[in-house]
């Protein structure tokens, strides 16, 4: 078993980045969903509700990001610093944690993309967001704006499995993108992962804890490159992977310490 793909989502909701390795901090990847883009009430605004943001480009710069999209002149944005920071929150239900602005401009671009009022802010201190004792495998006090988990793992065969899945009923395959991992492993079994909840893993020079199987949404249903909509996969999900009323496909990580990863490192799956 290997490490076959690395991604990572600047910001909450954009289009992936594809990376050859990638550094492990104690929330994540570095540099994964760091920032958000909030409403006027300082919740996030993610696919679910946005799908716009498939077309969300974001590139890494020092000090900062640079925004591009289809239409949109090109924008420069630097990490926020000496501002006051705002309360947010990634959904109505979760903790509250302080995010800084990245300022007007980075607010009007993105408004214009998602033709509604939004803000951007930067998560300069990952914080509990999720409340404790919710999750089995908790993540402790630091997280970024991941809904749940700093990590997500897919296994390329499950993946082939629900594609069989979805041909044997007339539908179209899906690709990965569509689930949003950071980490896809190949050379394992279909539905592996299964089996490794609550177990170590480490790939690279990182260990990781494996929480609980993802429970997946709406986005999965959104193309991540036209944002059209449909009803797949979800719907197949529901009859052949339901577990205690959530469609699961995917591994919760929760980093043991700092690390490294790279695509081609092998996976071993310790007790």
């Amino acid at each position: 078993m290997r490490l076959a793909a690395l991604h990572t989502y600047p910001v909450k909701g954009c289009r992936r980045l594809d990376h050859d390795d990638a550094r492990v901090e104690p929330w994540g990847l570095a540099g994964d969903r760091r920032w958000m883009v909030i409403d006027a009430d300082g919740l996030g605004v993610t696919q679910r509700e946005a799908t716009a943001l498939v077309g969300l480009l974001v590139e890494p710069r020092d000090g900062g990001l640079l925004l591009r999209a289809a239409g949109r002149p090109d924008l420069r944005v630097a990490e926020p610093t000496r501002v006051d920071p705002l309360p947010v929150r990634v959904f109505s239900s979760r903790q509250q944690v302080a995010a800084l602005p990245a300022g007007p401009a980075a607010d009007a671009w993105l408004s214009a993309l998602l033709d509604r009022p939004v803000r951007l802010v930067h998560l300069a201190r990952p914080a509990r967001h999720v409340p404790v004792g919710q999750l089995v495998h908790d993540t402790g006090d630091q997280v970024s704006f991941a809904d749940e988990y700093p990590l997500l793992l897919a296994n390329a065969a499950s993946l082939d499995a629900l594609n069989g899945w979805l041909a044997d009923a007339g539908e179209q395959a899906v690709p990965m993108s569509r689930f949003r991992p950071n980490l896809v492993v190949v050379g394992a079994p279909a539905w592996a992962e299964d089996g490794w909840v609550g177990r170590r893993l480490r790939i690279g020079s990182a260990w990781f804890r494996a929480g609980g199987t993802c429970g997946r949404c709406v986005v999965t249903t959104t193309d991540q490159e036209t944002g059209v909509r449909g009803k797949e996969p979800l719907h197949t999900l529901g009859r052949r992977r339901n577990v205690d009323g959530k469609l699961r496909f995917g591994l919760n990580l929760v980093p043991e310490g700092p690390g490294a990863v790279r695509v081609g490192d092998p996976l071993i799956v310790a007790g």
